[in-house]
């Protein structure tokens, strides 16, 4: 008989610890060598954790929500295969969980009390009106002025309070309690990211309007007109590749703090972030060198990554390494956004709804499809006047999107 101690493992890029998210196993379980048996959390992704070798669970280490340090023990085994084949139940502990007491409940109103105001007792008083035989339509059947009404001139209220009387039952039902949601996994690391972005770095907010009018045609007609099976195109991959496009002119805004060296790193390849809202949570999922792929390819690339990432299947090195992030809160858009800066990045992209609506165009009042773009800058690296002329030359492109696909050059010309 042995007992085989198995440590947190060494994820990579850095981590130092992970936290618990879910056990698949418990103490008496018998496991096979590679089965799952816990899935942790570290500052990237969620990631299974395997069995090293067969045998019975004897220990597990920490509960979901707890950070276990690399290097300390995780889980134990007994690899004995004799003492792997005895029944889980013989030395299996019993963990069960007391659940939280319910909450006491709401003490009645004293046996003939009846709630009213001060004013509405004294009226009753002088009408010589029992309150105890008036129906009270206010909140826990208490009596109002209306009410009182009503009983001195034997008809219906018809005040607002009788209004809101009338509304169903179930609608009317007064709610108690609370509950508490424990910030573990992905909720933690987002909690701790967003407050060191906020903390940390001095958010420049710039919002600028753009005509999307010709982009919708051409996105429209593409669309129409794709082939079969191809993916369909958002207004996303076409602001990839306008950022493509600009990015060369201002290096500063595709780049990443090296806070630990303090320097900033300026990237010439475009690693397009891609702000994805999941089951779990928000996740940053990142295209590789979009500035290399044509408006399909980057359209599929957006769609496979966002759905790896909704459907937890992002390999590690998908959800790190992107050197600018676009946002997108689609049909709940909004008029204006101040997305936080997704660190160690400097600059971060917001699209807002595209509305149609008058505006002065060609000298005429006209009607025409208007989006915000709302972008936030790291003011320590980005000066205000460089961060507004990278949106304008962004705006620039997506209001004539032909040039979007046609070189300086070929623009010049």
């Amino acid at each position: 008989m042995g007992t085989y101690i198995f440590r947190m493992p060494d994820l990579g890029e850095g981590t130092v610890s992970a936290e618990i998210l879910q056990w698949h196993v418990k103490v008496g379980d018998v496991v096979q060598e590679d089965q799952i048996v816990v899935e942790v959390m570290t500052e990237k992704a969620a990631i299974e954790i395997p069995a090293p070798v067969s045998g019975r669970v004897v220990r597990a280490q920490g509960k979901p929500g707890d950070v276990i340090a690399v290097g300390s023990e995780l889980i134990a085994f007994e690899t004995d295969a004799a003492a792997a084949a005895a029944p889980a139940s013989a030395t299996a502990e019993s963990s069960a969980v007391a659940a939280p007491p319910a909450p006491p409940a709401q003490s009645a109103a004293p046996a003939g009390r009846v709630m009213a105001s001060p004013a509405t007792r004294r009226r009753a008083k002088e009408a010589g009106i029992d309150l105890q035989k008036v129906a009270g339509s206010g909140p826990g059947g208490r009596v109002t002025r209306a009410d009182f009404e009503a009983a001195a001139t034997g008809h219906a209220p018809t005040s607002g309070a009788t209004q809101g009387a009338e509304r169903p039952a179930a609608l009317r039902a007064r709610r108690e309690g609370t509950t508490e949601v424990k910030i573990i996994g992905l909720r933690r690391v987002i909690a701790q990211r967003m407050s060191e972005a906020k903390r940390n770095i001095p958010h420049f907010a710039y919002v600028e309007e753009v005509d999307v009018t010709e982009l919708e045609a051409l996105r429209g007609h593409l669309n129409a007109t794709a082939p079969e099976n191809a993916p369909s195109l958002t207004l996303l991959p076409f602001l990839g590749l306008a950022l493509a496009r600009v990015l060369p002119a201002f290096p500063q805004c595709n780049a990443l703090h090296d806070a630990e060296r303090n320097v900033i790193v300026q990237h010439a390849p475009l690693h397009l972030g891609i702000a994805t809202q999941t089951p779990d949570g928000l996740k940053v999922p990142v295209v590789r060198h979009a500035e290399g792929l044509s408006l399909r390819q980057l359209a599929a690339a957006i769609r496979d990554v966002s759905d790896r990432a909704r459907r937890n299947r992002s390999p590690r090195e998908e959800l790190s390494g992107s050197t600018i992030t676009v946002t997108s809160l689609g049909k709940l858009g909004g008029i204006v956004s101040t997305p936080v800066i997704n660190a160690p990045e400097v600059a971060i992209i917001g699209v807002n709804k595209a509305v149609e609506r008058p505006v002065v165009y060609g000298g005429a009042i006209t009607i025409r499809r208007m989006m915000n773009l709302s972008s936030s800058f790291d003011h320590r690296f980005v000066d205000g006047y460089d961060a507004a002329s990278m949106i304008q030359a962004l705006r620039h492109l997506l209001e004539h999107p032909a040039t979007i696909f046609m070189t300086d050059e070929e623009v010049a010309r």
